[in-house]
């Protein structure tokens, strides 16, 4: 049987881990596993307490701190496997789109339909809570706010606001989505969402990752 192909890009995060995995030797002198196994034997049995162990007796900083805990319990995070976070990926949307918000699900399709016809670059990414746009950085965001709307975000610079192209408080907070359209309904998936969604694209076109 022919494999699936999916919808969705491997996430960023997922080279990023591979990648701290694969220096921990050079830049530790023990591998993760090597890491989690003196973890269990020197260090703390609480997990808060092992990040904290990890941070202030071996210099970790806090990701690797959480990362390294996290295998140790149990939790590996899918960013170590890139099929691992494709499984993932679909999961995430499946729960972000139940129960009281299932009827979102045809405007998210939708969106992301419009969304593939604007250039061949485009990643989709999801997370637990959103599902992130990639050219080479995040430039539009799909969130479901509440049951019945969509917050669809742009990376837009400083682009002027409208009565409909609103602020998200990114620029104030220096997030990279600073404006976004609410979804309600199939209609709203406009021209306008087009031309917003063509622009946050082409304006990531020259960046780099």
């Amino acid at each position: 049987m022919a494999k699936k192909t999916s919808l969705y890009a491997v996430h960023p995060g997922v080279k990023m881990m591979q990648d701290w995995v694969k220096s921990l030797p050079e830049k530790t002198g023990k591998s993760l596993e090597e890491w989690v196994e003196f973890l269990k034997k020197e260090g703390p049995k609480e997990e808060k307490q092992r990040r904290v162990w990890l941070k202030e007796k071996h210099e970790f900083g806090t990701n690797a701190a959480w990362w390294i805990t996290d295998y140790a319990e149990g939790k590996s995070p899918w960013e170590g496997n890139p099929e691992d976070y494709l499984l993932a990926a679909e999961t995430y949307v499946e729960n972000m789109f139940s129960g009281a918000k299932r009827e979102l699900k045809k405007l998210y399709d939708q969106i992301l339909k419009v969304a593939l016809t604007i250039g061949p670059e485009i990643k989709i990414c999801p997370c637990k809570t959103i599902v992130p746009l990639y050219r080479n950085h995040v430039f539009a965001q799909i969130k479901p706010r509440t049951k019945t709307q969509i917050d669809l975000g742009f990376a837009l610079q400083k682009t002027p606001f409208t009565t409909r192209l609103m602020d998200t408080g990114g620029a104030k907070k220096k997030d990279r989505i600073t404006h976004y359209v609410a979804i309600q309904q199939l209609s709203d998936i406009d021209e306008e969402v087009l031309y917003w969604l063509t622009k946050a694209y082409q304006l990531d076109a020259s960046k780099k990752p």
